[in-house]
């Protein structure tokens, strides 16, 4: 009798671990399969970059999860193994994350020959933003947010610490200080310059500029929610038309309770890749100065 109530108790124990694993393959079966048909009915390739906050398996502490460098190497390979004539949507669910890797993203994503779309249910603050401005348009929820890209240095914005030392006395700041306000100077003068990189093809000069600096410069806090109407008043291609199929998409990536890729495509060929000269779909581009001056 007491046999047979160990085995019970060793069955039940060994079926309990094994469940959290079938049911994170048949979820990962499941976004696979959605992700093919996605890319079935827009002809393009779908990759996504979706963050959740996660919970360590053992100790159940909370843990956030930013773009570090596996994603840009991951992204990258997805957009490297796509066809050149191919279609990019770029589904972005993240709190932002190191300035390197979404700025090798953000690259990657415009040297992309073909049309580029960035797909935001939900925020794609700070880093999200920066590769954001790289497609050539922003499909957005009408609830869904962007964010400044103001640079951070540790725990202080550069735009803050530049703007205490020009209210100090230089004689009386410490050196520390100082260096922390070259560095800050620094970073701004980067974070622009590659705002303008990413836009420079598709807004005039001077729009990509002031775009630059409003979104790099410290107006806002680094938290602060931009909405679609707001991006699309700064001249940024933003729809809200925002494809039924992602919400679903977005459904199958569940709180997880221990750490998995943020980056899922399928690496197979498209099996009807679209024409050289096929539009995919219709590409809002925001009116030319000629039409807003």
């Amino acid at each position: 009798m007491m046999n047979g109530m160990f085995d019970l108790f060793w069955l039940f124990f060994i079926i309990s671990a094994l469940q959290p694993v079938f049911q994170r393959r048949m979820l990962e079966a499941a976004r696979l399969r959605l992700l093919q048909q996605i890319e079935r009915t827009h002809r393009c390739r779908v990759i996504t970059l979706i963050h959740r906050q996660e919970t360590m398996s053992l100790l159940g502490f909370p843990i956030m999860r930013f773009i570090d460098i596996h994603d840009s190497e991951a992204v990258i390979r997805a957009i490297r193994l796509t066809e050149k004539d191919a279609p990019i949507d770029l589904v972005l669910h993240t709190p932002g994350g190191l300035v390197l890797a979404s700025v090798q993203i953000a690259r990657a994503l415009k040297r992309h020959p073909a049309r580029t779309r960035v797909v935001v249910p939900h925020y794609a603050m700070s880093g999200g933003t920066l590769i954001a401005l790289a497609a050539d348009e922003i499909i957005m929820d009408p609830n869904a947010v962007l964010g400044p890209v103001d640079p951070q240095l540790g725990s202080y914005p550069a735009a803050s610490v530049l703007k205490v030392l020009s209210q100090k006395d230089i004689n009386r700041v410490s050196d520390e200080t100082l260096i922390r306000a070259d560095l800050a100077r620094k970073a701004l003068d980067q974070l622009i310059s590659v705002v303008r990189e990413l836009l420079a093809d598709r807004l005039p000069q001077d729009r990509a500029a002031r775009i630059a600096e409003e979104l790099a410069t410290g107006r806002w806090t680094h938290d602060y929610p931009i909405t679609a109407d707001e991006a699309r008043a700064l001249g940024l291609n933003v729809s809200t038309d925002f494809p039924p199929e992602y919400y679903k998409l977005m459904s199958l990536y569940p709180q997880p309770v221990r750490q998995s890729s943020a980056v899922e495509f399928t690496p197979q060929p498209l099996q009807n890749p679209p024409p050289a000269n096929h539009v995919q779909y219709a590409i809002r581009r925001p009116p030319s100065k000629a039409a807003t001056d």
